[in-house]
């Protein structure tokens, strides 16, 4: 579902949103402290460099923010076929009676009703295996559905956390790790289902939300269980042509009424997070609070909800740059982008953060 305005000043082309990267700033590891990162208040011109824990102190009280409170599953898993080829499953979706859907990286297809034994936790000898039943969510779906099984007869989200992997991103280099498991998640994970972290959730801790509560800020939440699509580059240089990957979400009522009343009050809807955003303009738009959603924001986007967002640092050419710049402005943005790259920020899922306010 492509959302751009026919009406944008501009039409842009995916070659407007590649940069060039020094490999050194993408962040391997997270910052020894949660809030510790570093935050380029981008909310004016010149930018201002800050500390991430130093956020309360740059927004109103009265504002509301909302925050995703998804929780990173173990979605990969590591086995083999019969004939002892290597394989891998990434496991995007729970689909119910034992079935998954997943991507597969293995040298060559097995054939439907193919049993994969899958590799089980040290200690454990349960029977673990995978059996393909077909594409997902069609015949020629990019996905690969399987039945998640074991001798004990455990559902697929016991045997992630007990067998699976923390899944890293592919620009994070080394295998996952404690660290990982302590720190690809948000203090306030509650919600079982993503494949990737809301990243910009990261930077928070005990601390930091009792400054906020300190400071008269609210909070809300929302879920949307982000897929590995979200590290998938755009392809196609005309931007109408992308077809936007799926994801499901939900807001709750009781995010639907703190957004109410912050708006009544005067105050602001701060989005902690590009899929806090993909969340709420979804629900602002089709009036569902709970679904599949793949709307592709893009500059000419009208934002019916969001005032303020805080967002990390993005990959060239991902949706997620065209979604930051239809918020506060294509030459706004690349003009950070700038900044952050000389003044040596770190980038992506483990990176630093920005503050950005709703152009117009």
């Amino acid at each position: 579902m492509t959302t751009s305005s026919p009406s944008a000043a501009r039409t842009y082309t995916l070659s407007d949103f590649d940069f060039a990267l020094p490999e050194h700033l993408i962040a391997q590891h997270p910052a020894a402290e949660r809030s510790g990162s570093r935050l380029l208040d981008g909310r004016q011109s010149p930018p201002v460099d800050s500390i991430f824990r130093d956020l309360p102190t740059l927004l109103k009280a009265g504002d509301l923010l909302v925050f995703n409170d998804t929780k990173v599953i173990n979605a990969r898993l590591f086995g083999e076929k019969a004939t002892g080829g290597k394989v891998e499953l990434l496991i995007e979706r729970v689909l119910g009676g034992n079935q998954v859907a997943a991507h597969m990286r293995v040298s060559k297809k097995p054939d439907v009703g193919t049993t994969i034994k899958l590799t089980c936790a040290p200690d454990h000898t349960d029977g673990l295996c995978a059996t393909l039943l077909g594409r997902w969510p069609n015949a020629e779906g990019p996905l690969y559905r399987f039945v998640l099984s074991n001798d004990a007869g455990d559902t697929p989200y016991t045997l992630m956390e007990r067998h699976g992997h923390v899944p890293l991103p592919p620009y994070i280099t080394h295998t996952d790790s404690e660290e990982d498991a302590r720190r690809y998640q948000t203090v306030f994970a509650k919600n079982p289902g993503a494949v990737a972290a809301p990243t910009a959730a990261l930077h928070f801790d005990e601390v930091l939300f009792a400054q906020l509560d300190a400071f008269g800020l609210q909070r809300a939440h929302v879920t949307l269980h982000v897929g590995a699509g979200t590290f998938q580059p755009v392809k196609t240089e005309n931007l109408a042509e992308h077809q936007m990957h799926s994801e499901w979400y939900n807001v709750p009522i009781a995010a639907q009424q703190a957004i109410a009343d912050c708006k009544a009050r005067g105050g602001r809807v701060v989005a902690v997070g590009t899929t806090t955003v993909r969340t709420l303009e979804s629900w602002a738009r089709s009036g569902k609070t709970s679904g599949d959603t793949n709307i592709f924001i893009t500059p000419g986007f009208e934002f019916k909800l969001i005032d303020v967002l805080v967002t990390n640092f993005h990959l060239p050419k991902s949706s997620l740059m065209m979604l930051v710049s239809a918020f506060a402005g294509y030459d706004h943005i690349m003009a950070l982008y700038r900044k952050a790259i000389a003044h040596e920020y770190r980038f992506f899922s483990y990176g630093d953060a920005m503050l950005l306010e709703r152009q117009g």
